[in-house]
């Protein structure tokens, strides 16, 4: 055997977890890891493979094998299995809540500001299926895995105060009703926008539609909004 392999093998060995992995899956090139990066990169593909497979069916060695990294990498990052995949469903709520907090409302009148939002979600859920399948998963679960990350809760709070900002809004010009709170808009909205994602299969098989393709998806979110905006207009006139 090459007496150059043999010690590029010992070296290897006896680097301690989280280092010499530089050059793993056969890769030479002699650069130095990034760890925000490869984190990120391992985030990114475990998220697709445990909506895939689900927490269960999902393999370390598979992320391993679809990253520049190894096994060993991702638990001196991530600990365990198990901590690789609350990480992930933390990322993934992070996601929408980060899309939440970009959009501008407060220069757009009420009406105009919730189809704004319910929009964006629509948006958001439509390229990130990835989101639904492991909500879906994890509701399967009974939410066993999410009650474990607190913070998730956190991350809700935003934007609960931005629609109760803009139904404030609403309210005070009496365009919207009074019985309606951030909770039911939310729920309504993210209904609907779960459903395009989660039944697109199923429903688009049964009625011969492709739920994702314009100029059906363009319709159905607008439709989104005008009935958010529509149900909020009900009774408006109606002021306790």
């Amino acid at each position: 055997m090459d007496t150059a392999v043999v010690r590029g093998t010992r070296r290897a060995a006896a680097a301690p977890a989280g280092q010499g992995d530089g050059n793993a899956r056969g890769q030479s090139t002699g650069r130095k890891r990034d760890p925000e990066r490869t984190r990120a990169e391992i985030l990114k593909v475990s998220t697709g493979v445990f909506a895939a497979q689900g927490y269960s069916g999902a393999r370390v060695d598979e992320i391993a094998a679809l990253t520049r990294t190894t096994k060993r990498m991702i638990y001196y990052y991530f600990g365990s299995k198990e901590q690789l995949y609350l990480e992930v469903l933390k990322d993934a709520y992070g996601g929408i809540r980060a899309a939440e907090r970009e959009i501008q409302v407060g220069s757009l009148n009420p009406r105009d500001a919730v189809r704004r939002l319910a929009e964006l979600t629509y948006d958001h859920h439509a390229q990130h299926s990835d989101f639904i399948r492991l909500v879906m998963i994890e509701n399967i679960h009974r939410g066993v895995f999410i009650r474990q990350v607190e913070s998730i809760r956190d991350l809700v709070q935003p934007a609960v105060g931005l629609l109760e900002e803009i139904l404030k809004r609403g309210r005070a010009e009496g365009v919207f009703r009074h019985d309606a709170d951030a909770f039911d808009v939310h729920l309504v909205i993210s209904s609907y926008c779960v459903f395009q994602v989660a039944n697109q299969y199923t429903f688009g098989y049964l009625f011969g539609r492709d739920l994702q393709e314009p100029p059906l998806s363009d319709h159905l979110r607008s439709m989104l909004g005008d009935v958010v905006v529509a149900w909020l207009e009900t009774g408006a006139e109606i002021k306790n």
